[in-house]
């Protein structure tokens, strides 16, 4: 295979084949990512990627589902990614699913019509990253969509039968806009109503503009009770018609999985308890990215 830069894939599709398209991420500007810091976007050649799939039809027989990379390759023209679909299918048929990363820019450059054409040709699954559903709070570090373009473009792609994991983040809004910021992610997400929703808690890396806002002194870290306030807020705010909500993430200070709406109840008890000190917390040192 051939690989460039810092490449990331969701935690779920940890055994996939990864199968790079472009490098780096075509936005590249939110305040608190440091996943393509220093690389130029881009999408790979036609000839590279075919290559790399004749090579996974040889060496990756046991995996069945596979990943476009890198940041959004849904944004590659319709064409050329139909294409590259098709081949999957013609030369990995044992493949049943494929994911891509997919931004609000990269689904509203394709139709309705041409979601379904790619859901038709394999692909199964979108992530996207929500972060949070307060305008101010997507504003200030810089997502390039408000709120009600995350709840148009996710309704248009799950529209297209393709299933949608959306990854949130406590702690993005500081401490003012805290309770603002998990109650607005969680209407948002009630108007989507994904499949999937990943909550993680922030990490602030060093390098980033919003890690420099921290250092000035202009933007506090939430505590671990904090963070899980907002959690409990962001879920009682939540209302999913048949969905996962997970915050079992490394960066997580209580691991929850809960299946919405029916785990509702128990997993708001669940923080209360923790909150009250009688389930223990994640450790500091022992949280990752």
């Amino acid at each position: 295979m051939h690989y460039e830069g810092n490449m990331i894939r969701p935690p779920s599709e940890a055994y996939s084949i990864l199968l790079q398209a472009t490098v780096g991420c075509s936005h590249n500007k939110c305040t608190f990512c440091a996943a393509y810091k220093g690389e130029r976007f881009k999408i790979k050649s036609d000839d590279i990627i075919m290559s790399d799939i004749e090579f996974a039809a040889r060496h990756c027989r046991n995996q069945d589902r596979l990943f476009i990379c890198d940041g959004d390759a849904l944004i590659i023209p319709q064409k050329r990614l139909l294409a590259i679909l098709k081949e999957i299918e013609q030369k990995l048929p044992w493949v049943n699913r494929v994911g891509v990363y997919a931004n609000t820019k990269g689904i509203a450059m394709k139709t309705s019509e041409e979601l379904a054409e790619l859901r038709a040709h394999g692909l199964k699954i979108a992530y996207m990253g929500l972060e949070s559903g307060d305008d101010e709070t997507l504003k200030a570090v810089n997502k390039g969509a408000d709120s009600q373009k995350m709840i148009d473009m996710g309704k248009k792609i799950r529209a297209a039968g393709v299933a949608l994991s959306i990854t949130v983040l406590l702690g993005l809004a500081g401490r003012e806009r805290s309770e603002i910021h998990a109650q607005k992610t969680g209407e948002v997400l009630s108007a989507i109503d994904p499949e999937y929703v990943g909550a993680l808690s922030l990490m602030l890396i060093p390098g980033t503009p919003l890690y420099d806002e921290y250092a000035a002194g202009r933007f506090p870290i939430l505590t671990p009770e904090e963070t899980l306030v907002e959690l409990r807020t962001m879920i009682t705010h939540t209302n999913l018609s048949n969905g996962l909500f997970h915050a079992n993430h490394a960066s997580n200070y209580l691991p929850i999985r809960a299946k919405l709406p029916e785990d509702k109840a128990s997993t708001l008890r669940l923080i209360n308890q923790a909150l009250a000190g009688k389930i223990r917390l994640k450790p500091e040192h022992m949280r990752g990215l």
